[in-house]
């Protein structure tokens, strides 16, 4: 178990030149001009990894998306950013599309003055000469610990992000309405043995929607898994767009009194999804079926503030606080239900501390409007909460 903070990040997003660094010449000058050696090589390699791609490039847009797609190789970038503006500002543009911290970025450049730029207005990128090339899959940063089937189909899970972003901006009615329309199913389980890499991954990845910023290791979320007084959950998500894959977990101690939520943490895929609440009403609802108090832990980081609020919306109050650790406590007087427009299903497996037909009804006890599903934001809050 360690702290995120205090390990190197590693890059979940690689953002690409295209002159004389993804391709051989200038676009401009040559409108043949051929990929460098190794290039589609390392980027499927990098694709399969799970590392998402993208573009900031000077040239022509519509020419140099011609000339990918002509290579193959326009399917691989997301939200590539081609023009004529700074390439910080590029990198900027397609963290905020990604939604992903831009100190897990990089960028590969054959020109020192655009390197240059990028470390200067973003100093948490990484920038990568276009001379290292060919070690670009042996640098440590761009080997995850694991390869999961979730990071392998990473990008087409994005994809499928893109296409619902384009669905809800065309629709007129109301964001719910619009919502109803995805037939969203989220799914609660107990961790299995396949779901541990992934489990691991989460821990590694998700830093704004986590409540603790603490990683756990294979080995010990195993150990976990296999504890006769932990629960450890995962989440997944599917849609008609397609599946999110495994977007949430939770770690549970339990004993007779206490159940103390020691990490709960939800991918920012689905932030606006709705979703956010479902698997902390879950945990919730189990404890107060059990006649148990249940407390939580949050430990402030730079950009978690969104779970202290999410814990504060949904009914817990500070018990005790150091420096940037809190615990929290919950009478359980108040749980929300699943929003309508959300199908749940709980999966677990039979053991003496669950019962799903009484859990089933504990969260059938009417549907929560929209707005109090959705992963409270501080607006939201009142004023003592903050």
């Amino acid at each position: 178990m360690s702290n995120a903070s205090t390990k190197q990040k590693s890059i979940k997003c690689l953002v690409w030149d295209l002159d004389n660094t993804l391709w051989d010449g200038v676009l401009l000058e040559d409108e043949q001009v051929t990929l460098r050696p190794g290039v589609v090589e390392t980027i499927k390699a990098l694709d399969a990894r799970g590392i998402l791609q993208s573009i900031a490039s000077k040239n022509d847009a519509a020419h140099a998306s011609s000339r990918l797609e002509a290579l193959g190789l326009e399917e691989y970038f997301l939200h590539p950013q081609i023009g004529w503006s700074a390439k910080a500002g590029s990198i900027q543009a397609i963290a905020e599309a990604l939604n992903i911290g831009i100190d897990t970025f990089a960028f590969i450049d054959d020109d020192p003055y655009e390197r240059s730029e990028v470390t200067y207005s973003l100093p948490q990128v990484r920038c990568i000469d276009a001379v290292e090339l060919p070690h670009l899959l042996d640098m440590p940063e761009m080997n995850p610990r694991f390869i999961t089937e979730d990071s392998a189909r990473r990008r087409l899970m994005y994809l499928g992000d893109i296409q619902r972003k384009v669905a809800e901006d065309a629709f007129a009615g109301p964001p719910e309405d619009f919502l109803a329309t995805l037939g969203m199913v989220f799914t609660v389980a107990h961790a299995q043995e396949d779901d541990l890499r992934r489990a691991e991954e989460l821990t590694v990845r998700t830093n704004q929607l986590n409540t603790t910023g603490v990683t756990y290791t294979y080995d010990e979320l195993r150990a976990f898994m296999n504890s006769d007084d932990h629960d450890l959950f995962v989440a997944s998500l599917t849609d008609v767009y397609g599946d999110y894959g495994k977007i949430g977990l939770a770690l549970v101690h339990r004993t007779q009194e206490v159940w103390h939520i020691k990490l709960l943490l939800m991918s920012c895929r689905v932030m606006s999804r709705g979703v956010g609440t479902i698997l902390l009403n879950h945990i919730m609802a189990k404890a107060k079926l059990h006649g148990a108090k249940l407390q939580a832990d949050f430990v402030e980081t730079d950009r978690n503030r969104m779970m202290y609020v999410t814990y504060r919306f949904a009914g817990f109050r500070e018990v005790k606080r150091e420096d940037r650790w809190t615990r929290l406590e919950n009478d359980l007087s108040r749980i929300q239900a699943p929003p309508s427009y959300v199908q749940v299903h709980l999966l677990d497996d039979p053991a003496p501390h669950l019962d799903n037909e009484l859990l089933d009804r504990e969260l059938s006890g009417g549907a929560a409007s929209p707005e109090a599903s959705v992963t409270a934001t501080p607006s939201q809050l009142p004023a003592e909460a903050l």
